[in-house]
């Protein structure tokens, strides 16, 4: 017998943007700059949309990984910022992982750079430790579609559920009838395509 689906729960998830700093924007080879950028900050406003609690980590912010990047901390300015010093895992380090812990959530929706390793590592150590974790494959990027691939695959077969942002955003809505004006706002901000859907729905609405 098949297992049930696992579906995101608002009142049960927590975001987790990983190393989403500047200098590593320039390894991700498997998405276009814009898009790619686009689609972190989707998330970001996803998550801000929802209300979801949500948790920035960088790592070696001083070095060539570069500062966080700053339209993340304007979206999230209240939110946990945890600036690691050294490891690769941000599993391995206390105050992320007590940060975690702290929401009571145990949804983890993870997105981040690289997907290999900055997102990879600490989803599948949270898998261990009995969390849902949803990764959001196109706020993720890493250096070829060929590693993300098989890194996806690696992940499935753990248990992480594989996701995208619209994906995301739609799981927790689950209805249009729960005030949709503000996310048909935030799609239309970020897929130009959804716009332009709208205008045609307005202009229908209007004639």
């Amino acid at each position: 017998m098949s297992n049930p689906p696992k579906f995101l729960n608002k009142d049960d998830a927590v975001v987790l943007m990983l190393d989403h700093q500047t200098g590593l924007f320039s390894l991700v080879r498997d998405y276009g700059p814009d898009e790619f950028r686009n689609n972190v900050l989707a998330l970001a406003a996803t998550a801000k949309y929802f209300q979801l609690p949500t948790i920035l980590a960088t790592s070696v912010e001083t070095g060539p990984n570069g500062p966080l990047l700053p339209a993340l901390r304007e979206i999230h300015a209240e939110a946990p910022y945890i600036k690691r010093p050294g490891e690769i895992n941000a599993w391995d380090n206390p105050e992320f992982v007590a940060a975690v812990k702290a929401t009571g959530k145990k949804q983890l929706v993870i997105a981040g750079i690289v997907t290999d390793v900055c997102v990879a590592m600490p989803a599948l150590a949270a898998v261990a430790e009995g969390f849902e974790v949803f990764v959001v494959v196109d706020a993720s990027g890493t250096f070829s579609p060929a590693v993300r691939d098989a890194t996806l695959t690696r992940m499935a077969s753990a248990g992480v559920q594989l996701v995208n942002w619209f994906s995301v955003a739609c799981e927790l809505q689950r209805d249009w009838r729960n005030g949709a004006e503000g996310l048909a706002a935030l799609f239309a901000k970020h897929i130009p395509d959804y716009a332009n859907l709208i205008a045609s729905q307005t202009a229908h609405a209007k004639a």
